[in-house]
């Protein structure tokens, strides 16, 4: 055989050298994630998460599988890739959270064309500062080096998560009553939702860059503004579900409020949202004027500057938003649980434009 047509994997694409980068550069990172109940350590075949759930009779688990979605291009743009693990923990954690499930553990899939030590092992980072923030144990992942399937310098997300929740006490959205509150606790910009509408928007329309800066949004550019990480709610709200009981929880993702509150009210009632009862961040009314989208588009595609909604007893509200203000949330009452009549739907905005 021809030694100049010898091949090798490396040779072919894969370099198994720069996974092994991967691992030594998060190993002590991802160790620091861990709760009591991680068995074993990283480089295993399998994560191990004890089953015996102290305290709970009768637990139940909780499972989510999402990605961070186009805004991934953003970070391509900019060249920052320390925050999309941070979004790619939230979106999943977020959601299992509206169950009224405390998170445990975390996988995460990274796949690329050609695999860079430095940029993946950015990624894993904002994934094991979400887990710690979430409280939850990153026990697993994969890395995958794939020549031709991804263009230089990009790659792709996936995360799975897994949380556990006291069977009696999961929220379903079944016991919302009229006369409920709605009340909403702040996002931290678009989260990652909607990028492809604001990408259209602001990059193509527009002709903006993402070191661009515009009046209103706190002297950022207009990618840090873009790329900030989507806010994580697990310890307020676990903090709330110990001392109030809660009627319902949403995780406002894609569709917006449109699409997700209808998830959780239950027949023959409806949301009745107040607009202006919350500030809508600059970045919205960007897009919405730059582009020309109407206010429903805007209200079935982004948060709008809430970034999950719990619904409470009236009697619970002031206590509630009590409490999660002492944690630092930005917290606003924006709406209330009332009847549905024939022919109405289950989110009405009244009090005028939200923009």
């Amino acid at each position: 055989m021809d030694k100049k047509r010898a091949l090798s994997y490396k040779k072919a694409g894969v370099n198994v050298d720069e996974g092994l980068r991967v691992v030594r550069r998060i190993k002590r990172g991802v160790k620091g994630t861990y709760r009591k109940e991680v068995l074993g350590g990283l480089g295993g075949f399998g994560g191990l998460f004890s089953a015996g759930f102290k305290g709970l009779k009768d637990p139940v688990l909780v499972s989510s599988a999402d990605g961070v979605g186009t805004k991934l291009i953003v970070a391509f743009m900019a060249g920052k890739h320390s925050t999309v693990g941070v979004d790619l923990v939230a979106m999943n954690v977020n959601d299992i959270l509206t169950c009224g499930a405390e998170p445990l553990f975390f996988l995460d899939y990274i796949a690329t064309g050609r695999l860079d030590a430095a940029r993946a092992s950015s990624v894993i980072k904002g994934v094991i500062r979400g887990c710690k923030e979430a409280g939850s144990a990153l026990i697993g992942g994969e890395t995958a080096e794939m020549p031709g399937m991804y263009r230089p310098g990009e790659y792709d997300l996936a995360g799975f998560s897994v949380g556990v929740v006291e069977k009696k006490k999961i929220i379903d959205g079944r016991d919302i009553k009229a006369g409920h509150s709605i009340v909403g606790l702040a996002s931290s910009g678009l989260h990652s939702n909607g990028f492809s509408l604001a990408r259209k928007v602001l990059f193509e329309r527009l002709g903006f860059g993402v070191k661009t800066r515009l009046p209103g949004l706190g002297g950022r550019d207009l990618g840090s503004v873009l790329l900030t990480p989507t806010r994580i709610y697990v310890r307020p709200v676990l903090q709330i579900l110990k001392k109030f009981t809660v009627k319902g929880l949403v995780h406002i993702t894609g569709g917006g409020f449109i699409e997700n509150i209808p998830r959780v009210i239950p027949k023959g009632l409806k949301a009745v949202v107040t607009a202006g009862s919350w500030p809508v961040p600059k970045i919205f009314k960007l897009i919405a004027e730059g582009g020309g989208v109407k206010e429903r588009e805007m209200l079935r595609t982004f948060n709008c500057g809430i970034g999950m909604v719990m619904i409470t007893k009236k009697t619970d509200t002031a206590p509630v938003v009590k409490e999660l203000k002492k944690t630092g949330e930005k917290v606003f009452v924006i709406g209330e649980v009332k009847r549905r009549g024939a022919g109405e739907k289950a989110v009405k905005f009244t009090g005028g434009p939200v923009f």
